[in-house]
């Protein structure tokens, strides 16, 4: 291009006053010291970092403990040399014994979470059942429970109003479960309202024992008399007569019971029964085919008496039902922490 009146000459580049040569890059007076400053940390940086990775910070196999290098995710593994065989590891991954450790994230402490109780498997035996009295030839057959023979079932018990045993063991049953699978357990209920009546007493028995349950709870309510308030849990006797052989059981059903009746206690902020166990809220009974004929750590829990207007006024509140759930679940989950 050229321009009227003017005559620019040739392009000299090396002539900073040409004024049609391309803008000159200005220099930061900044550029030598950042350069001098770069060019002294990179050797020390890099020194650095040999000092660390030859005292094992970076190695494949180092084991790292909290806060160990900003930014760091290493993977630590279980294994019988630093104490631990993988079982009811918290925290895992994968909950395959492995506590796997990423960047920002604590492993969960034991009993805590939803993995408290993986691999554990509970029966929730709701009792009787909400149409039992529509069936009452099948629940007054006869079977056999070791000892004796008796009911098959029978319908419970239910407060003045007409709130019935059944629907109450239900409701605290869903809650539990709920609880309990929070927790990682796997849970089974021996009835769900899904069935016209029963079971039975010895099948209740048999669910718990075929699923090989770690911990059995059986969810009742009492009719006593008027007066009588409280709660009582009942444990298995010692029984060794016809199918019953309750002997394995009866230590282990104790431990559960105590802390069921203890975490119970203060849930739900009410007393042990005044009027069986002395005061202890342990009652041992040998008459139950649903205790005798388990193989499974098993107890019963009666939760207040229905038929005491007090008692009743915390059996039908839901707020007070959601607190004797997690008491049961809290007695069980330490009894299975053991």
């Amino acid at each position: 291009m050229s321009y009227a009146g003017s005559n620019p000459g040739p392009f000299d580049p090396s002539d900073p006053t040409d004024p049609f040569g391309p803008p000159r890059p200005r220099r930061s007076p900044l550029r030598r010291p950042l350069t001098v400053a770069l060019a002294a940390l990179v050797p020390g940086a890099l020194l650095g970092w040999l000092a660390y990775d030859a005292l094992g910070g970076t190695g494949s196999g180092g084991t790292e403990g909290p806060g160990a290098g900003a930014g760091a995710a290493p993977s630590v593994l279980s294994s019988p040399a630093n104490g631990s065989d993988g079982a009811g590891s918290a925290g895992g991954a994968g909950g395959d014994g492995k506590t796997g450790v990423g960047a920002g994230t604590a492993p969960a402490p034991a009993g805590s979470g939803a993995t408290s109780l993986r691999g554990k498997v509970v029966v929730i035996d709701p009792g009787h059942n909400p149409t039992n009295y529509q069936h009452t030839a099948d629940i007054n057959r006869q079977v056999d429970i070791g000892t004796n023979r008796k009911e098959c079932d029978t319908t419970g018990t239910s407060t003045n109003s007409g709130y019935s045993e059944a629907e109450f063991t239900l409701d605290v049953a869903h809650r539990l479960r709920t609880l309990l699978q929070q927790q990682g357990a796997t849970v089974r209920l021996t009835q769900d309202g899904d069935r016209p009546f029963g079971p039975c007493v010895d099948e209740r028995a048999r669910i718990g024992n075929a699923a090989h349950a770690d911990a059995v709870v059986s969810i009742h309510a009492d009719g006593a008399g008027a007066g009588q308030r409280g709660f009582h849990v009942i444990l298995p006797g010692a029984v060794h007569e016809g199918g019953a052989d309750t002997r394995a059981i009866v230590g282990p059903s104790k431990d559960l019971g105590k802390l069921v009746a203890g975490d119970f206690t203060r849930a739900t902020g009410t007393s042990p029964s005044n009027y069986v166990g002395d005061g202890t809220g342990l009652v041992t009974r040998e008459d139950l085919g649903g205790l005798n004929l388990s193989t499974v750590p098993k107890v019963f829990i009666e939760c207040g008496n229905m038929r005491d207007t007090k008692d009743a006024a915390l059996l039908t509140s839901g707020a007070w039902r959601q607190k004797a759930a997690q008491g049961i679940s809290e007695g069980i989950v330490s009894f299975l922490h053991g």
